[in-house]
């Protein structure tokens, strides 16, 4: 396998879907995965109006590859380095893109898969996916963003809970617990996640990209201070063109 083939790429209705490739290990992240993640979704907002992540053979993505950081641990410490710089600038990447990156989960979302789910803008899962940060059931601490992001999303309590105990979580939990958006049937999982990804892409790309930007930047600064940026950003949006096309197309509809 080439390092190509770890991460394929295909572009359709200005929709881009990167999928995870190595289905023999459960799409399991390697240093090679991880760079080739991380160049496909730069490459792909360059191409698209939306991306799609999920992973090949019925998993979404187990985590690291042990086989790999067994090997790369009898190397030392500095050789490990690149297995989660790698999947860490992938994963920061997202919020950086101006498109949305929706992460389609079936199958085992754990440790590092679970992290990757973490990171996107939106997550829509199959009824029978299970997603978990496992990690502590092998003796290991997440080092995938867990500690960080997780908590930011569902709560200190809850987040510290499911890291220390490493629990299963269902579809329904992911969607109770804020961690994913919506739930779809098995049977209807793979048109829905398209149809989704295509309804955003057919949507004003300025708009998105600066909605986007606005809810990332906004979480890290005070609310003041994010309320003002969104104050400015609304108003410079609105003297732009694709504001103007958009007002246009509405008062026109409503006045026929």
């Amino acid at each position: 396998m080439t390092e190509s083939d770890v991460v394929l790429v295909e572009v359709a209705d200005d929709v881009a879907t990167l999928t995870l490739n190595r289905p023999d290990r459960m799409n399991a992240i390697t240093v090679e995965l991880g760079a080739r993640l991380h160049v496909s979704l730069i490459e792909a907002a360059a191409r698209a109006k939306a991306i799609v992540i999920r992973g090949s053979g019925g998993n979404f993505c187990a985590g690291g590859d042990f086989h790999e950081l067994e090997r790369l641990r009898e190397e030392g410490r500095d050789a490990m380095a690149p297995l989660f710089a790698n999947f860490r600038a992938a994963c920061d990447a997202i919020a950086e893109l101006p498109v949305p990156v929706i992460c389609a989960v079936e199958g085992y979302a754990t440790a590092g898969g679970f992290e990757l789910a973490q990171a996107a803008d939106i997550v829509l899962v199959h009824e029978n996916a299970v997603l978990a940060d496992i990690h502590s059931r092998y003796g290991q601490v997440p080092g995938g963003g867990s500690t960080q992001r997780l908590p930011r999303l569902v709560g200190r309590q809850r987040a510290l809970a499911h890291i220390l105990t490493g629990d299963r979580l269902t579809a329904d939990d992911a969607v109770s617990w804020g961690l994913a958006y919506r739930k779809y049937r098995a049977t209807e999982f793979d048109a829905e996640v398209q149809s989704f990804a295509r309804q955003l892409a057919a949507k004003d790309p300025a708009a998105l990209a600066k909605s986007k930007q606005l809810v990332n930047r906004g979480s890290g600064i005070p609310l003041a201070e994010g309320l003002s940026l969104e104050f400015e950003t609304v108003l410079d949006h609105l003297a732009g063109r694709s504001a103007a096309n958009g007002i246009g197309s509405f008062t026109k509809g409503s006045s026929r």
